[in-house]
């Protein structure tokens, strides 16, 4: 069997991110935070995807698209808020709920450790998981992350933040 391939999010993409997101939409809006509706538009999802390429091209965030062997998008993967003074990011990802329970998300995850070492020089990761989200809590755990302490004051008292020192 052919591997899944993770790369970087290309403009050419948007045809086949929007279908991703659309098949996905309910499935993702159980764990994470709901998009607008306008994102779920061919003018929407190309205006995402020109705004994160050019967070790219700025150094201040890296985003990617996993492919099954067919070439089909299955699910993206993200380090955002990348902070080069404090070599720190956040991490991000979310795999179709057709493709779960293949190892992909820990496989995603794996994946942007290496870019924030490879391609960033990064020393930090962190990633913020809602409560209920158990599946994404079991990967950053199995990826070697660890739980924070979060403070209740800011409305995070449903999430759980993880850490990862690289």
């Amino acid at each position: 069997m052919k591997p899944v391939k993770i790369r970087t999010l290309q403009s050419n993409d948007a045809e086949a991110l929007l279908t991703f997101e659309l098949d996905n939409r309910e499935w993702f809006e159980r764990y994470i935070d709901a998009r607008g509706s306008a994102f779920y538009s061919a003018q929407g999802v190309t205006d995402h995807i020109a705004a994160y390429l050019s967070d790219f091209a700025a150094g201040t965030w890296h985003p990617f698209v996993i492919e099954d062997p067919n070439g089909k998008i299955v699910g993206r993967a993200n380090l955002k808020g990348i902070d080069m003074p404090e070599r720190s990011a956040e991490v991000g990802y979310r795999i179709a709920q057709s493709a779960c329970g293949r190892g992909l998300a820990t496989l995603a995850v794996r994946h942007l450790i290496q870019e924030a070492q490879s391609h960033w020089n990064l020393k930090q990761l962190v990633a913020n998981v809602y409560a209920g989200n158990i599946g994404s809590a079991k990967v950053l755990k199995r990826c070697g992350f660890l739980i924070e302490p979060v403070s209740g004051h800011d409305g995070t008292e449903h999430e759980y933040r993880f850490g990862l020192s690289i």
